[in-house]
């Protein structure tokens, strides 16, 4: 199944916050509902933001049409729906520059951009697997983070799309899914899509990370990004940083796989991307607490990034 996609005049996505229950699919029919759905990451993962905002435009447009300024406005508010990922912005934006030309120019634009999507997460993975194999020999141990398979893309994904092209190779020696506090996007959905695909892994709490690599487990790090800057920083799930830094200490590959929709050269850095904080209850019932939903790995970190053109090896000095 698709994540995301167009069917019969509505966007339908797959419920991420049902899975492992339940695969549940929901059909939105309007810019309010699509928002929800994002803003309760419901849809989630830079790809399939870039995706959402670019239908997100298209429901505007068919709503909106005879109305610049309620247009206007519903767009705004897709683009900005969620700040961190640079990807939404930039499907919405890239869609919104068809509305000239009528709502049907939108929505074909918007599927243009689906498949792109879908084209690239096939591009990543054999690239990925290509600079994985060169750099660890055969049968690597990953490990990773957060949620980079189809959930987070259209379909096949980002760094575990890589995992799944190792596996069908015959060339993959195991994988750790880091739990991925506060809300369990890899227990949940990374661990659950290894599951689909027939590949046997284990989860680990995030803070184990670290001690695993120093222990020898673990071959190489591979996860995403949900922007990528000028300078090389990447910005991804919270935890992301900890696990560069124990990569670095043990002497193992850190690698990013994202499409170059994610790479950001208008942001020279980290420092200037703003980091969402989503609230308390996600942590804790009890008191207050801190929750940023990323964080900034700094480029020294990161050993190469793949995107669906080419292999980026940080580690050499090459930039984005």
């Amino acid at each position: 199944m698709r994540t995301i996609d167009w069917v019969n005049g509505a966007v339908e996505i797959i419920d991420q916050t049902a899975l492992p229950g339940e695969l549940r699919v929901l059909r939105l029919h309007t810019v309010g509902e699509l928002i929800a759905a994002i803003q309760s990451l419901a849809v989630r993962g830079a790809p399939a933001l870039g995706v959402a905002g670019a239908f997100g435009v298209a429901l505007a447009a068919r709503v909106h049409h005879d109305d610049p300024v309620a247009l206007a406005v519903a767009v705004q508010k897709v683009e900005t729906a969620r700040p961190t990922a640079v990807n939404l912005a930039r499907g919405a934006q890239r869609a919104a520059r068809m509305l000239p030309y009528g709502p049907d120019a939108v929505l074909a634009e918007a599927c243009v951009i689906r498949d792109s999507e879908i084209a690239a997460s096939q591009a990543m993975a054999m690239l990925g697997a290509d600079l994985v194999t060169a750099l660890c020999g055969e049968r690597p141990r990953m490990l990773t983070h957060c949620n980079t398979g189809g959930l987070c893309a259209v379909t096949i994904g980002t760094a575990l799309g890589v995992v799944g092209e190792l596996h069908r190779r015959g060339r993959l020696g195991g994988v750790i899914a880091s739990e991925t506090r506060p809300l369990l996007q890899g227990a949940r959905l990374t661990s659950w899509e290894l599951t689909q695909w027939g590949i046997g892994h284990r989860v680990a709490v995030d803070s184990a990370g670290p001690f695993l690599m120093a222990r020898g487990e673990i071959d190489a790090v591979i996860l995403g990004a949900d922007r990528i800057c000028a300078n090389g920083d990447v910005i991804n799930k919270v935890g992301t940083y900890s696990h560069a830094l124990g990569a670095w200490r043990a002497g193992i590959p850190f690698v990013v796989v994202a499409p170059e929709t994610t790479v950001d050269l208008d942001t020279p850095s980290g420092d200037l991307v703003e980091i969402e904080d989503r609230g308390a209850a996600e942590v804790t019932a009890f008191g207050d607490a801190v929750n940023p939903a990323f964080d900034i790995t700094p480029h020294d970190l990161v050993t190469a990034i793949v995107t669906d053109r080419r292999v980026i090896r940080l580690d050499r000095g090459e930039k984005p």
